[in-house]
């Protein structure tokens, strides 16, 4: 499987970046062994995880992604084929406090390095910025990591355009390191939290750029289009707001395309993604072996202008429509 370069990192990844919020949630550690069994021989090599993510909200321990992924690379001694990401700094669960200190940073990472049961990590995110932290301050404590072999490249998360800004000229100002890739949340129902002045520095910098929530939990592989398709659904919260207006166009363009491909409408949402200006690769989740068939789709799709005209027209955020 061709792979693609990370910004001007020296990180190479497959097209599609998995997402490993779904071990030790939606699936269990049997179920997450079968399905990274089957991401590795479909030839896609890159995890993304995270020190929070677990099924906290039922009492699962803190880190059980980190740890069901570092008990399966050891397993199946595969460190050295596979780039771990993880991130840190979200605090101690999903919603709670974020914090970017020094202290709370170093702990982080000596904490994701013994659940990974591994001495490297290859893309470390700042998850999401406390906003009071001076920017040096996370800079400083991964400059001690990097310096050691621990950590291998840094990325920042969730950022705001101007603390994005200022993270990379103090970092150049101060011969820190910087981050080489941004993680948005970015697909065709969510578009303004990249698009713009993040898009921008992006790519004035040459950041890599992964996208998470490539299939808007869900909702952009069409099998929500009713509020009774809701119904006892984990991802509820997150994907209902997607069913308006703007939701049931991008549903509709969707199905025009995958019909004319032959292919899933997922496969046609992550295609999209890949061809849109400045991203590396997106982020996808999965919890069958039939999902991962839109992975493999969408990293053959070579959608035409056309076809990306079609759904940028779409997805185009309503406020826009306005101007």
């Amino acid at each position: 499987m061709k792979k693609v370069k990370l910004g001007k990192s020296s990180l190479k990844t497959s097209p599609i970046i998995f997402g490993g919020n779904v071990f030790g949630w939606t699936l269990n550690e049997e179920e997450s062994f079968k399905m990274l069994d089957e991401l590795f021989e479909l030839g896609f090599n890159t995890i993304d995880t995270a020190d929070v993510y677990s099924r906290w909200a039922d009492g699962v321990p803190h880190g059980t992604s980190e740890r069901i992924i570092g008990k399966w690379m050891k397993a199946r001694k595969l460190r050295d084929k596979i780039t771990v990401i993880t991130k840190g700094g979200s605090g101690l669960q999903p919603g709670g406090p974020k914090d970017n200190s020094r202290d709370y940073l170093t702990g982080a990472v000596e904490d994701s390095l013994l659940r990974l049961q591994t001495d490297y990590i290859d893309l470390y995110f700042t998850h999401f910025d406390d906003g009071e932290t001076p920017v040096e301050e996370a800079l400083e404590a991964y400059q001690k990591f990097i310096d050691t072999g621990k950590i291998k490249h840094i990325g920042a998360s969730n950022f705001s355009a101007e603390r994005l800004q200022k993270s990379l000229e103090i970092a150049n100002r101060k011969d820190l390191p910087p981050y080489e890739v941004f993680q948005p949340e970015y697909n065709l129902m969510v578009r303004d939290k990249y698009e713009g002045k993040i898009e921008k520095i992006c790519s004035q910098n040459n950041l890599g750029v992964i996208p998470y929530f490539s299939l808007a939990s869900g909702f952009l592989t069409g099998k929500y289009r009713s509020k009774e398709d809701f119904q006892g659904q984990e991802r509820k919260i997150f994907t209902e707001k997607f069913l308006n207006d703007r939701g049931k166009k991008v549903l509709k363009s969707l199905d025009e395309i995958s019909e004319k491909y032959n292919t899933s409408q997922a496969g046609i949402a992550l295609a999209w993604l890949i061809n849109r200006p400045g991203v590396s690769a997106p982020i996808a989740s999965a919890t069958k072996s039939s999902h991962l068939k839109s992975f493999t789709q969408a990293a053959e799709i070579s959608l035409s202008q056309d076809d990306m005209e079609v759904l940028n027209k779409a997805s185009k955020p309503e406020e826009d429509t306005k101007k």
